[in-house]
């Protein structure tokens, strides 16, 4: 028979192949979604890309600036959004609903603070970061944009997450669609001049506003406001299970010290860690910058290629991070076990079977992009080299993803942070200035390699799966045993 996320909350016992397939009834949705928001960025580089190395390597030199924006706030939310799992996964609809009062208030505020603060930086960024004199006047405006819409992408993110840590990946997978559709909308007027096309053989002129790098900045961020909007109103108004309207009662907005306290200790390890990998990918892009304005763009397209790879492990470990927190919340603890390893398998293989297509196709993804021949066939050395470390990626992305989900989060922070920093960085800072670019993306592989080990040993050796506090401590074993019995 088939099951539902209703069966974790409920008790009810899940065989293994009711497992597998609750694992792909919410993974297969959020792979899409992940899949959609590269699509996105696919869209951006190859119409900017349209319009020369220039442009390119000004879009190339923020990329990983607004990362570490993005994935800040981003993380930032998932300390609410896995205290909604939890809830729910204890059937406390009502408690809930008040950490999605409460992370509604809090996130507006942080997405306010990183907003101001990028609106600070973005004029002396590009040189920061040792972008020619060329590109940085673009390169300062295409920040800019993004940056300033913070708040709302922020409110996106904290959305979606908790949509899909309630179990519900199908509403966030279509909009993320939707999202791709009036990316291509926006851009394809926003960035390109008025210019002639047939349609059926009919010829108009078709506007354009001419807008260049500013265009694709723009028609991104329209895009994601529009989404972010509906995304919002379908979590408060219409998902079952934490919709505000028709509720008997209101609770506050005012966070409170308890959510709050919470929320620091499962996300204040998250956005340290991706500042510090930011920071590093920053790094990088100091190291890549010397190299030339050719290597800075393929560097930056490569990078947009390689997450068509990679992203559905991402997808796989929203997944993961919604079955163990709610089984964790339901005190199902050997069942938060059985899922992490079932996630984490599907990742490694899904990921297996990207990177041969990335191997193979790596020409036509960068020539997708580009139609420089020296950025195309730079890329694609590139991305042959990376191809080899996905199946560890994926280990690393599932297993951080499930160790999220029960609020383990500083230790995988910690190893994140060591790896990245202890091998990747010093690997391609000896490698750049010998091997060029090859050097800095072999010194990649490595590390993820490597990164993917210490994470499988971690998840075997079980130590990140502890009882909640509030559980009593002499009941985790019982629990956990009559778990493995029912979930057999």
């Amino acid at each position: 028979m088939a099951a539902d996320i209703s069966y974790i909350r409920e008790g009810r016992p899940l065989n293994l192949g009711q497992q597998i397939m609750l694992t792909a009834k919410l993974a297969v949705p959020a792979i899409i979604a992940q899949l959609s928001t590269i699509l996105m960025q696919y869209i951006d580089a190859s119409m900017v890309g349209q319009l020369g190395a220039d442009r390119s390597a000004s879009v190339g030199l923020m990329n990983s600036s607004l990362w570490m924006f993005w994935g800040v706030c981003s993380m930032v939310t998932m300390g609410f959004s896995v205290q909604v799992a939890h809830r729910l996964g204890a059937k406390d609809d009502a408690g809930a609903r008040d950490v999605m009062r409460q992370g509604i208030s809090a996130c507006a505020a942080f997405g306010v603070f990183m907003a101001l603060l990028g609106m600070a930086l973005a004029p002396w960024l590009p040189g920061w970061l040792g972008g020619t004199p060329e590109i940085r006047h673009d390169s300062t405006l295409y920040f800019l944009i993004f940056v300033s819409a913070m708040p709302i992408l922020t409110m996106n993110y904290l959305a979606g997450g908790m949509l899909r840590c309630a179990g519900n990946m199908k509403v966030p997978g279509l909009l993320n669609a939707v999202m791709c559709v009036l990316d291509i909308v926006f851009n394809f007027f926003l960035i390109f001049p008025e210019r002639e096309v047939e349609l059926y053989g009919i010829p108009f002129t078709c506007p354009g506003a001419d807008l260049g790098v500013v265009g694709a900045a723009l028609g991104t961020v329209l895009a994601e406001c529009v989404i972010a909007g509906i995304m919002m109103w379908y979590l408060t108004c219409r998902q079952p299970d934490l919709r505000l309207r028709g509720r008997g009662g209101r609770g506050s907005f005012r966070p409170g010290r308890p959510v709050l306290r919470k929320a620091a200790r499962i996300s204040v390890p998250m956005p340290l860690e991706h500042i510090i990998f930011c920071g590093a990918q920053i790094t990088i892009t100091v190291i890549v910058a010397p190299l030339g304005v050719v290597a800075i763009a393929a560097n930056a397209f490569a990078v947009t290629a390689e997450s068509l790879c990679y992203m559905p492990g991402f997808g796989i470990g929203d997944a993961a991070t919604t079955l163990a927190g709610q089984s964790y919340g339901a005190g199902r603890y050997g069942l938060v076990r059985r899922f992490t390893y079932l996630t984490v398998g599907l990742g490694m293989a899904v990921m297996t079977v990207m990177s041969l297509i990335m191997y193979l196709c790596a020409p036509l993804m960068m020539a997708v992009m580009s139609p420089v021949g020296d950025i195309v066939a730079l890329g694609t050395e590139i991305l042959r080299i990376e191809a080899w470390a996905e199946p560890m990626y994926a280990a690393s992305i599932v297993a951080y993803g499930a160790m999220v989900g029960v609020g383990d989060t500083k230790i995988p922070a910690i190893m994140n942070f060591g790896s990245i920093w202890l091998i990747r960085i010093p690997l391609a800072a000896l490698m750049a200035p010998t091997m060029g670019l090859q050097g800095v993306w072999i010194a990649m592989c490595i590390e993820l390699c490597l990164r993917g080990l210490i994470f499988l040993w971690r998840m075997f050796g079980g130590r990140w799966l502890k009882p909640d506090s509030n559980a009593a401590c002499e009941d985790f074993k019982a629990r956990e045993e009559m778990a493995d019995l029912g979930d057999s």
